[in-house]
């Protein structure tokens, strides 16, 4: 069984739109060796001085700092006009050892010299293209053209601090204006610390650290790019502090394939590769993405006003440390990340969307209206967050097959959603104690091996959630699934064929505004509830005309055509049986088509149990008659009630396939049959009753 369960999640990976772009592509690349340090912040006088030298705009834009402040910059921008210089890129390049301090004196920097379209050898360089329409360099084709992609690039300097001398971040601004993909970029640059300044509008990232061991970003703000604030990749021994990050089409912060350190242990892990604290990322499409976010302790900080406020996931192949684990967030405020842009702003050029003014461009699709999502981690701990005020559910979890990562070792394709804890995080209370619910606080496709939520985790689906025991990674109760719900893994399915660069919207998905029965599992259910209460009515009907045959004292004969109706002649109390069974059963259907609607666990346990009513009260009336038959419905009302416990009471354990999914398949198999047994025969029936048999 289990076998056959990895092959259906096999098939599920390869029947997934083969056209989704990539979240970010990169050269090959090397994770740390982990020998690094986290950098400290030097205090001593700068060896490089940047800034302009329009000197009443200065004094402007440092009027209002307190004295002191104000003072150092005036005494370094008189020392700057003499020994500094007018770019960034320019100090950058001075740069002769490790252990120097770049800082930028309060400005606006466009970087002018850096603007310029590459041309010659630049312009022809031999490289692959990537998805996004730019090129995949080498580090050495990027020292060889460092602007074609980036404003300031800052390659191979090791220990090296750069830093504004403002107030605040917003006093110096590095602005890429569009025109290139990233406004600094830190490749292979151990030791880099960057303070106090603001980077915005590229076409993909603000500050971009690449293959460094020990950086820092510290009070540092990013704002109105196409893809990520802050993106960190194949890094170590990091730290993101007091930042924050607004206006981006992707992730605010993304620690991207972080060092993975702790793959192959479970909770006890002896430290983390990167630290996020204290920063503020709201009104992107994601306020945190983690795309093979290994090794993550993220700690109070505030996501909100985001489409999500927080990813991790193992779906885009090429990226280092695939599946994604490790991930610990707690002491969090995660709060109304419910935006999203639905008219046809995005679709403009990216200077033309109005980032500056709150447009938000999804690049992904994701869910809208959740705090955190889970695509595929493992090992990953929730633990003391606040969350509220999400219109979808304040954690999303589900499991991603390693074909999607271009894994195809069959014994890998259930490797994700595993051993992943929620625990004493508060839901649905604002900041003044005020009631702020989430339209559901656990999502789960069911999907994955020790995976634990507190006791009071509140509404969910399914409503019963295996509860996490005091100490990780031990459970009260689990479950052990290679395949997610049935229902649930069509929608992750249908919503998968999200193109941004198409922009297509998949038709029947609730993430981009489908609701009641536009909403895919609305139609399944319709659809599921239709057949079924056909049925129901047919065998209603058949029962009751037989009945009537009985009471007239006739037996069925063939008809004027030489046809008798193949029905199962019952008695009045077993018709009776029936036509109760078949209200509460068409009642259920109803009501399974309103819960699909309405994301009501409760609703469809209800329903389930209604429907096991009928299919039990048949079954019952049509065995002595059509034994077989008979039997494998009554089998089919067992399930039903298995199902419905399943969901609300208790996950069954020891199963590698939820109830839903022998229920479903059974179901089909039980269509068929019903087919046969009521369709007409030529002939008399072999179970029709001898004439003036008892009724």
């Amino acid at each position: 069984m289990r076998r056959i369960a990895i092959l259906g999640v096999l098939t599920f990976g390869l029947l997934l739109p083969g056209g989704a772009a990539l979240a970010h592509e990169e050269r090959p690349v090397t994770l740390p060796d982990g020998t690094g340090t986290v950098p400290a912040l030097r205090t001593g006088e700068p060896d490089l001085l940047v800034c302009k030298d329009d000197k009443a705009d200065f004094e402007r834009r440092i009027a209002n700092f307190p004295a002191e402040l104000r003072q150092r910059n005036l005494d370094l921008f008189a020392k700057c006009q003499q020994q500094g210089v007018r770019n960034l890129q320019d100090a950058v390049d001075r740069v002769q050892r490790p252990g120097m301090t770049i800082a930028i004196l309060p400005g606006l920097y466009r970087e002018e010299p850096s603007q310029a379209a590459p041309t010659g050898a630049c312009a022809r360089l031999p490289a692959r293209w990537s998805s996004w329409g730019y090129q995949i360099l080498t580090f050495e084709q990027q020292l060889q053209c460092p602007h074609n992609q980036n404003l300031v690039a800052v390659l191979g300097k090791k220990d090296l601090q750069i830093e504004g001398t403002g107030a605040g971040p917003l006093d110096v601004i590095v602005d890429a204006e569009y025109r290139k993909l990233n406004a600094i970029r830190a490749d292979r640059t151990d030791g880099v610390y960057f303070r106090n300044f603001t980077a915005q509008r590229t076409t993909f990232n603000s500050l971009y650290v690449l293959e460094t061991d020990g950086f820092v970003i510290d009070r540092v703000l990013t704002r109105w790019n196409d893809e990520y604030g802050f993106l960190t990749f194949a890094s170590d021994h990091g730290l993101y502090t007091d930042c924050e990050a607004y206006g981006n089409g992707d992730g605010g912060l993304y620690p991207g394939s972080a060092s993975n350190l702790n793959d192959g242990r479970g909770h006890d892990v002896p430290r983390y590769a990167i630290e996020i604290r204290r920063c503020k990322s709201h009104d992107n499409a994601l306020g945190y993405s983690g795309t093979a976010g290994d090794s993550m302790w993220v700690h109070d900080n505030e996501f909100y006003d985001n489409m999500v406020g927080a990813t991790m996931d193992s779906l885009w192949p090429g990226h280092p440390g695939l599946p994604q684990n490790h991930a610990k967030f707690e002491n969090n405020k995660i709060y109304d990340n419910n935006r999203y842009t639905r008219d046809g702003t995005c679709a403009r050029p990216p200077a033309e969307r109005g980032y500056e003014h709150g447009v938000v461009c999804s690049q992904v699709g994701v869910p809208p209206g959740t705090g955190i999502l889970v695509a595929g981690g493992n090992y990953n701990v929730f633990r003391n967050n606040r969350v509220w005020g999400h219109r979808r559910a304040a954690f999303q979890l589900f499991g991603v097959p390693a074909f999607i990562r271009g894994e195809n070792d069959l014994a890998k394709q259930a490797d994700t959603s595993n051993h992943n804890r929620y625990e004493g995080n508060v839901f649905g209370v604002g900041p003044a104690g005020e009631r702020r619910p989430n339209g559901l606080d656990v999502w789960w496709d069911g999907q994955g091996t020790g995976n634990c939520w507190q006791g009071d985790a509140g509404r969910s689906t399914p409503a019963a959630l295996p509860v996490c025991a005091a100490r990780a990674p031990e459970l009260s109760a689990g479950t052990s699934r290679v395949l997610a719900e049935p229902v649930k893994l069509a929608k992750l399915y249908l919503c998968a064929d999200f193109s941004a660069a198409e922009a297509r919207l998949p038709a029947g998905c609730d993430w981009f505004g489908e609701s009641g029965l536009g909403k895919v599992e609305a139609q399944l259910a319709l659809g599921g509830s239709v057949v079924l209460a056909l049925f129901a009515v047919l065998f209603w009907r058949r029962s009751g005309a037989t009945v009537r045959l009985h009471k007239g004292g006739r037996g069925a004969g063939p008809s004027a055509n030489g046809v008798a109706p193949a029905v199962t002649y019952v008695s009045a109390r077993r018709h009776a049986l029936i036509v109760a069974g078949a209200l509460g059963g068409l009642a259920g259907l109803t009501m399974d088509v309103v819960a699909a609607t309405e994301d009501s666990t409760l609703l469809a346990a209800l329903a389930l149990l209604l429907m096991a009513d009928w299919w039990l009260c048949l079954g019952v009336a049509l065995r002595p008659r059509r034994p077989a038959f008979g039997w494998l419905t009554i089998v089919l009302g067992l399930l039903a009630c298995v199902d419905a416990f399943d969901r609300v009471v208790y996950s069954v354990p020891f199963v590698p396939v939820g109830p839903g999914w022998v229920r479903g398949l059974l179901t089909g198999v039980w269509v068929l049959c019903a087919v046969v047994v009521l369709a007409p025969r030529r002939g008399r029936t072999e179970d029709a009753p001898a004439a003036g048999a008892r009724a």
